[in-house]
């Protein structure tokens, strides 16, 4: 039976949604279309592709859809900045996780904007195929995707006709991912997401203009990094921790995943303490980490961290383990609101699309998070897990009165 109660809040919500955004949209016709766009996204809709989409909206053909796409005069980015805020106001908390990833969508022929052969995570080899560069925003009440960016490989850049074609900007010269990655960073700080940390796996991690960036701006990380990545004084990072004696690795959680909590065997060792960028006095702390799988011991993931003093090695091991949500966005974003299932080929439709289908499924999360915390409203919060952590030999004691408490320097607005 249909909760007709749960109906209508979902409609009231997604009207407040389209009245946010609606202003970027200067004419009725294309308001009414995004307006259209986005129920069909959330809607039952098999594949979420122009036809399809339509004729959900009850139009004879895709042609008004496809210039919502590609035609109309709006702008995604002001649209981006629209998710933002919703995503601050509603899932924002002052110790949220700002992820970066990228992820493939596999594309026939050349003529797609920044499709060529190259390697994707989402297929797991090389594929014609587009990356998009993104980053998600994750708290304690859900996580969305937030920013995003088309990687135009150096093919693509270095021919201007094959760009324009492709209705590219001619400001869009060539940007490596972690290039992107940086320019999402320093827009989402001067967005309202309050944001005290950044992860993202090794092939952001290992970028040291992005370390330092983050450092500048007074954000914590921790990014997975490649075993060969250098720590000054130190080494090799497997090398390191290849000579951590078995008292330093522990057993902890780096939150829950779809079978219940992930559980590894972690080893942390703080290797410099860090002044502030205005004045002679330490407040941050650089940490090298490494995760072992249990099962498997000869599988370790390495990290390098940048935290707060008196930051807990739990809360390393949290921020870590948050990384995952953006493969969770992704999927949920593919499967239920059509990331994936566009029919667009040049630079502008692929940006809208992508756009829309990240505030469907900003929506999503956030009514997703409504209805969580209405029923915790009657449960019995968990206990906090012990705030003490013992090292051997060079290893220092590292405490914080409350673990699950975000560092007092975090990034907020």
């Amino acid at each position: 039976m249909i909760d007709e109660r749960a109906v209508e809040i979902w409609n009231d919500e997604l009207e407040e949604l389209f009245l946010r955004t609606g202003h970027r949209f200067r004419r009725v016709e294309p308001r009414r279309r995004m307006r259209d766009y986005i129920r069909g996204l959330l809607g039952p809709v098999g594949r979420k592709n122009g036809w399809q989409l339509a004729e959900y909206a009850g139009h004879r053909t895709p042609d008004r859809l496809q210039r919502l796409l590609n035609g109309a005069r709006w702008d995604a980015d002001e649209l981006r900045d629209d998710l933002q805020h919703y995503v601050a106001e509603r899932l924002g908390e002052p110790d949220g996780t700002l992820i970066l990833d990228d992820t493939g969508f596999l594309k026939k022929g050349t003529t797609s904007a920044g499709v060529q052969r190259q390697y994707s995570g989402t297929a797991g080899r090389t594929e014609n195929c587009q990356i998009g560069v993104f980053a998600a925003y994750a708290t304690t009440r859900g996580r969305a995707l937030v920013d995003r960016e088309l990687y135009l490989p150096k093919s693509w850049t270095d021919d201007r006709d094959r760009c324009r074609a492709a209705h590219i900007p001619d400001e869009r010269a060539f940007a490596t991912k972690p290039d992107l990655a940086k320019a999402m960073v320093l827009r989402a700080i001067a967005s309202p997401l309050p944001i005290a940390w950044v992860t993202a796996d090794s092939a952001y991690g290992q970028e040291c203009r992005l370390r330092r960036m983050l450092e500048e701006t007074g954000l914590g990380y921790v990014l997975a990094v490649p075993k060969s990545q250098q720590v000054p004084r130190f080494g090799r990072i497997d090398h390191l921790f290849s000579q951590a004696p078995n008292e330093a690795w522990e057993r902890r959680s780096c939150g829950d995943g779809a079978k219940g909590p992930r559980v590894y065997h972690w080893a942390a060792l703080q290797i410099a303490s860090i002044e502030d960028f205005d004045t002679e006095m330490p407040t941050h702390q650089r940490w090298a980490l490494a995760r072992r799988s249990i099962n498997k011991p000869e599988e370790i993931a390495y990290y390098l961290a940048y935290a707060p003093l008196g930051t807990t090695v739990e809360h390393l091991v949290r921020v870590a383990g948050v990384r995952w949500a953006i493969e969770e966005a992704f999927q949920a974003a593919k499967n239920e609101c059509g990331l994936d299932q566009y029919e667009v080929r040049r630079y502008t439709g692929w940006m809208r699309h992508i756009t829309l289908a990240m505030l469907a499924h900003a929506f999503l999360a956030v009514m997703a998070a409504d209805a969580a915390a209405k029923g915790a409203a009657e449960t019995v919060p968990a206990s906090r897990p012990s705030p003490w952590q013992k090292f051997g030999g060079s290893w220092q004691l590292a405490t914080h009165p409350s673990p699950l408490t975000s560092p007092s320097s975090a990034h907020a607005h």
